[in-house]
């Protein structure tokens, strides 16, 4: 039996803005209702390291969630970060940050890792994927092209890899591509897959 088959009895909820990742959980066939906005601090300790602020910000995310879950509720959150040289690349304030951060990504390698948290009423689960990407060396006028065109401050690292910039400045991928696009969605139906078997027959 297929995973969307398997998770017809559920009501999987996804609490995400992004419409990335709506696309990609859509794409998967797997049904599901959009949360309702709701309100999140999305702060983390400063000690916590950097590969492990998206997990803990996908829990974040999940433990704010104002509703109560039913019985067959599975929600997830997620939470996507840019690491490069062991920091953080939050999403740019505005052009000029934007520009900043893809001229430090120039020419090199860095870590994207999306956490995604799955809960229920009684349990939940928190994994991390983790995908390495180099950008070529980028010229100033690309930079400025696709800063100006694209508007990327939405985005961790302030680039959309399905954008123009991954077409063309980016060289070589380690991992899963729809991870750096903001969901790991092999994983995260395996991880479904293993954590709807794990439950008591009387659900």
């Amino acid at each position: 039996m297929l995973l969307h088959d398997k998770l017809a009895d559920y009501n999987v909820i996804l609490a995400s803005a992004s419409p990335r990742r709506r696309e990609l959980l859509r794409a998967t066939g797997i049904r599901y209702t959009l949360a309702s906005k709701f309100e999140c601090d999305e702060e983390y300790p400063a000690s916590l390291i950097a590969e492990d602020v998206a997990p803990y910000l996908s829990q974040l995310k999940s433990h704010a969630y104002p509703v109560a879950l039913n019985t067959r509720d599975i929600l997830i959150t997620a939470d996507t970060t840019v690491v490069l040289g062991g920091k953080v690349l939050g999403k740019p304030a505005n052009e000029a940050e934007a520009h900043t951060m893809i001229a430090s990504l120039s020419g090199r390698e860095h870590c994207v890792v999306t956490g995604v948290t799955l809960r229920m009423a009684d349990r939940e689960r928190t994994f991390a994927a983790v995908s390495k990407v180099r950008f070529a060396e980028l010229t100033e006028e690309q930079i400025e092209y696709y800063v100006e065109n694209y508007h990327p401050m939405d985005k961790a690292g302030a680039y959309g890899i399905q954008e123009w910039i991954g077409y063309c400045g980016i060289e070589s991928i380690e991992g899963s591509f729809y991870n750096v696009m903001g969901l790991p969605v092999q994983r995260l139906c395996r991880e479904l897959e293993v954590f709807i078997e794990q439950l008591p027959s009387c659900y």
